[in-house]
C-alpha cells in the first residue's frame, strides 16, 4: 500500500491550516442572520476591500454565491450570456433556469476567452419573441480553460459592452486570487468592472467552507434576501468566517508555490512519452493531459493504487490541481507514478 495519498483531484480538498482550526476555537460568534456575527462582518468587509467593492455577503459554497449574484441582478424569464464551458452553465445543477426561471446564452469559449464581437452579437434585441438579455457572466481563472487568467484589459472590453447594452456583469472569481497572483496585479483590478464577483475560501485558500460574494451595497442587500430564500441564512457563521480571515492574511502570497508547482508537473508530463499536454498553458494550479490509448478507468485505478489521485473530466481527458499540502516532492512523485502507469504503451513489441 502506498504511504501518503497525493490528491491532485481538486484544491477543494485541503484541509485547515493550525491556524485556522485556533482562530476557529477562538472566534467571536454572534447570529449572522440578524447580521450580528463580528467575525462574519469582519470578513465581509476584508472581502469587500479586496475587491473593490462597497459590500459582501458570506455563502455556503461557490455555487450558492454565482446563484445568489444572478437571480438578485435579474427578473425571472431573462436570458443570460455565459460562455459555453462555464462552470455556473455546466456544474451548477442548472440553479439559474430552475430556481431563477432564467434562460442561457452561450457563446463560445476560447479557452476561457470570450471575445466582445460575439458576446455583442448574442444580446437580444427588444423584440416581443424574446427574452431580454440582462447579465454576462464572466469566469477568472477558468476551470475548464486550465486554470485561464482574464486580464484587466480583457475584462473592461467585455465590461464595456455589456453596460452599453444595459446588461450587469457577473464574475465566477472562484479562483480570482490564482489569477491576481498569476499576473503580479492587486485582485480589485481584476473586478473593477464587474457589478458583481463570488470568490472560494474552500479552494486554494484552503478554508473548509465557504464563499463570498461583493458588490454595492444595495445589490448585497437584495443578495441577502435571496440568501436566505436559498436556505444561506447562517447562525454563528463565524466559525467559518474566522477561517477566511486567516486566509486572506496567511494564504494568499503562498499561491505561487502551487503555480510553480503546476508548471513543473505540466512540464514533467510533457517529458512522459505516451501523455499528451501543453506546458504552455499552465497559467495558474489547474493541469490537463490526455492519454488516448489507456482507458480512463485503467489508469485512474493504476494511479490510485500507487497513491495518487487525479480527475477523468470526460473522454481521456484528466485534471489535476496543486493546492496547499502538495510539495516539489510529491509532484516529482506523481510524475513518477503516471510514467509507470502509462509504461505498457511504450514497451517494446515482441
Amino acid at each position: 500500500m502506498p504511504g501518503k495519498i497525493i490528491d491532485l483531484r481538486s484544491d477543494t480538498v485541503t484541509l485547515p491550516t493550525p491556524a485556522m482550526r485556533k482562530a476557529m476555537y477562538e472566534a467571536e460568534l454572534g447570529d449572522d442572520n440578524s447580521g450580528e456575527d463580528p467575525s462574519v462582518n469582519k470578513l465581509q468587509e476584508m472581502s469587500a476591500e479586496r475587491m473593490g467593492k462597497e459590500a459582501g455577503l458570506l455563502v455556503t459554497s461557490g455555487t450558492q454565491g454565482n446563484l445568489v449574484g444572478i437571480l438578485a441582478s435579474t427578473q425571472h424569464g431573462e436570458e443570460i450570456i455565459v460562455g459555453d464551458e462555464a462552470h455556473c452553465y455546466l456544474y451548477e445543477v442548472g440553479g439559474a433556469a430552475a430556481i431563477g426561471g432564467l434562460s442561457f446564452r452561450p457563446v463560445p469559449n476560447h479557452r476561457g476567452h470570450l471575445q466582445p464581437d460575439e458576446v455583442a452579437a448574442a444580446i437580444r434585441p427588444d423584440n416581443i419573441h424574446f427574452p431580454r438579455t440582462s447579465l454576462l457572466c464572466l469566469e477568472n481563472t477558468h476551470n475548464r480553460g486550465s486554470g485561464a487568467v482574464l486580464t484587466p484589459a480583457e475584462t473592461k472590453a467585455l465590461c464595456d459592452v455589456a453596460h452599453t447594452n444595459g446588461l450587469k456583469v457577473h464574475l465566477d472569481g472562484a479562483r480570482i486570487f490564482n489569477a491576481a497572483t498569476a499576473l503580479g496585479i492587486p485582485a480589485n483590478r481584476l473586478t473593477a468592472g464587474v457589478d458583481s464577483v463570488t470568490f472560494c475560501f474552500s479552494k486554494g485558500l484552503s478554508c473548509p467552507v465557504g464563499s463570498i460574494i461583493c458588490g454595492s451595497q444595495e445589490f448585497i442587500t437584495r443578495s441577502r434576501k435571496v440568501r436566505k430564500m436559498l436556505g444561506g441564512g447562517m447562525r454563528q457563521a463565524g466559525i467559518i468566517a474566522a477561517c477566511g480571515i486567516v486566509a486572506l492574511n496567511e494564504m494568499v502570497d503562498r499561491l505561487a508555490e502551487d503555480h510553480a508547482n503546476a508548471k513543473i508537473l505540466a512540464q514533467g508530463l510533457a517529458n512522459i512519452p505516451g501523455v499528451i499536454t501543453d506546458p504552455a498553458l499552465a497559467e495558474t494550479n489547474i493541469v490537463f493531459f490526455d492519454v488516448p490509448d489507456i482507458s480512463p478507468a485503467d489508469l485512474i485505478a493504476k494511479c490510485t493504487g500507487m497513491g495518487v489521485r487525479f480527475q477523468n473530466t470526460f473522454g481521456t481527458r484528466y485534471r489535476l490541481v496543486t493546492h496547499y499540502g502538495i510539495e516539489r516532492a510529491d509532484i516529482e512523485a506523481a510524475l513518477s507514478v503516471i510514467s509507470q502507469a502509462v509504461a505498457p504503451l511504450n514497451a517494446p513489441r515482441a
